[in-house]
């Protein structure tokens, strides 16, 4: 039962929360006696606010009303259009209180709060492993299930997780969505770009902890660091050999199959290698590679005379 105070507005007696509008008593009200009168006709899921089932209803639909007037980019949803225009603003207005640095989404900052805390509160049955977010947690599941929700329509390929779903449909459509401000070169992934941008700025942020030698690609110093231990965690099913790098381990199963994926553009000969197909393909354009430290080898024409200076 709502209480009207002598400022008219309207209070609501079990939190003592006020409101300027008797509505906006009645919304927060069903909070509390969880009353969901608005339902999906298509799914019948049921909603306290009419405009959540306005913005549900929009997943059924596929309507998408809100348009980044930057990249013409439409959302079902006013609140992704904004947290999306940041992308083009530059804009994070939400702020750490432990480490002060900034972040474009609340949620994003709430996820970041947990790093400090240390707050889990997501873990898997199976492993029990703990999650900060619901959806890594999800996504985490399915290495256990296997399951692949996420197919693409072009070529049928099933994905675990949505993003990686979005990130192969364009080797389809070619989008390269991430643009270096430098050199203009565009790219399909954000990390990519990101890594791209060090070739410019020369940050190496990854050190090894072994011999301290940097590197500018995290995944260059995984590979550094098993010349450290030793580790070599990829096998050939074929012949039990173990490799460092997947990449090699690849390469040394087409020792097996005769797979020959490169082929030369001039005589359409076939290479298991890429290095095989550079180096045959020097024949036709008899170009020849820099050859270091042959000067020691050369003949010098020295001057009689300055033998005896």
């Amino acid at each position: 039962m709502e209480m009207l105070t002598t400022e008219n507005k309207y209070q609501c007696t079990e939190y003592q929360k006020i409101f300027s509008q008797k509505s906006s008593l009645i919304l927060h009200k069903r909070m509390h006696t969880i009353a969901k009168p608005y339902q999906c006709t298509e799914c019948q899921k049921c909603f306290s606010r009419k405009n959540r089932l306005i913005n549900h209803e929009r997943t059924h639909t596929g309507e998408k009303p809100y348009r980044c007037t930057e990249c013409q980019k439409c959302f079902s949803h006013k609140n992704y259009l904004i947290c999306h225009e940041r992308t083009h603003t530059g804009e994070k207005p939400y702020q750490c209180s432990e480490c002060k640095k900034f972040f474009s989404h609340q949620n994003s900052l709430i996820y970041h709060e947990k790093t400090h805390t240390g707050e889990k509160p997501y873990q898997c049955s199976e492993c029990q492993k703990g999650f900060i977010k619901k959806n890594s947690l999800i996504n985490h599941e399915r290495t256990h299930t296997r399951e692949k929700p996420y197919q693409c329509t072009e070529c049928q390929k099933c994905f675990s997780q949505k993003g990686n779903l979005i990130l192969h449909e364009r080797t389809h459509t070619g989008e390269k969505p991430h643009h270096c401000t430098e050199c203009h070169k565009c790219f399909s992934r954000k990390n990519s770009l990101i890594n791209h941008e060090r070739t410019h700025t020369g940050e190496k942020p990854y050190q090894c902890s072994e011999c301290q030698k940097f590197f500018s690609h995290k995944k260059h110093l995984v590979l550094h660091e098993r010349t450290h231990t030793g580790e070599k965690r990829y096998q050939c099913t074929e012949c039990q050999k173990c490799f460092s790098q997947k990449g090699i381990l690849i390469r040394h199963e087409r020792t097996h199959t005769g797979e020959k994926p490169y082929q030369c553009s001039k005589c359409q000969k076939f290479f298991s290698h890429k290095n095989s197909l550079i180096r045959h393909e020097r024949t036709h354009t008899h170009k020849k590679p820099l050859q270091f430290g042959k000067v020691r080898n050369a003949s010098v024409a020295v001057d009689p005379s300055s033998m005896n200076k």
